[in-house]
């Protein structure tokens, strides 16, 4: 019986070393395609590290970056603002709300983005209306595209704690509702509000239908523009992109075991 178990376990380990080096070669290999072919010019990632140089021969590309810089930023404020005191609230407060609000926040990811711009273009001929076309007006629509990756991880926090118990104990000493939530509760999962904070800016700086249906600028958006005249800056950018969010998701995975690691 111990021959058969020993046996399983190494066809099991096999078995995921061998779904682990396919997946590699499946994600390795256009990496590799993407280095080789944008250092073919030689000058095109001096160029992207020169900030001065690469604004003034790709104004575009300088303005879809900046442009995604602040809707990622903007976007993750609005969202923590929003999200962050409601679920909190929500849990403590109004707990037969829980699996409205889920519902609610979850419902952008069972909506195709093509469906989204369609219900969303009549909204933004007002946005236009009244705050201009200005791509930082993206930040409504995308606060809507990341509410269930960050609900998932703030909720998540806040299952790993007893937060009615922290709440009791605090308004015992006569805490107030306001010093309940940014006082108490926030501290605790603040690894959680990380989280939903980094992956609100990798997808904000992933997104491309949105912005280019409404006819909007961000960092994909140029890079689409920019594939049309250079397509080796373009494969530079979209490489640089890639290990941007990669390091962000990394960043993610390093806070949560330091989370976990101090919760223990």
């Amino acid at each position: 019986m111990a021959g058969l178990v020993v046996r399983r376990a190494r066809r099991q380990r096999a078995f995921r070393w061998a779904v682990l080096v396919v997946l590699g070669t499946f994600f390795v290999f256009p990496l590799i395609a993407m280095i080789e072919f944008s250092t073919r010019d030689s000058q095109t990632w001096p160029l992207l590290a020169d900030w001065p140089r690469l604004s003034e021969t790709y104004p575009d590309l300088a303005a879809g970056i900046v442009a995604s810089l602040g809707q990622a930023a903007l976007t993750s404020l609005l969202m923590l603002v929003l999200l962050v005191p409601t679920a909190i609230w929500v849990r403590l407060r109004l707990p037969r709300l829980r699996r409205i609000v889920e519902f609610l926040c979850l419902l952008p990811l069972t909506i195709p983005a093509i469906v989204l711009v369609v219900g969303l273009a009549p909204v933004y001929a007002w946005v236009n209306y009244f705050l201009g076309g200005s791509s930082l007006t993206l930040v409504f629509a995308y606060t809507i595209l990341v509410l269930p990756y960050a609900y998932r991880a703030i909720d998540a926090g806040l299952s790993s704690i007893d937060v009615r118990t922290l709440a009791e104990a605090a308004r015992s000493l006569g805490a107030s509702w306001t010093t309940v939530i940014w006082r108490v509760v926030l501290p605790n999962i603040r690894s959680a509000v990380l989280s939903a904070a980094f992956l609100t800016v990798a997808l904000v700086l992933g997104e491309f239908t949105i912005a280019s249906l409404l006819h909007r600028t961000n960092l994909q958006v140029a890079i689409d523009y920019l594939g049309k005249s250079s397509a080796t800056m373009s494969v530079a950018v979209s490489l640089a992109a890639l290990l941007l969010a990669f390091a962000l998701l990394l960043l993610l995975s390093l806070f949560g075991n330091r989370s976990a690691r101090e919760s223990r």
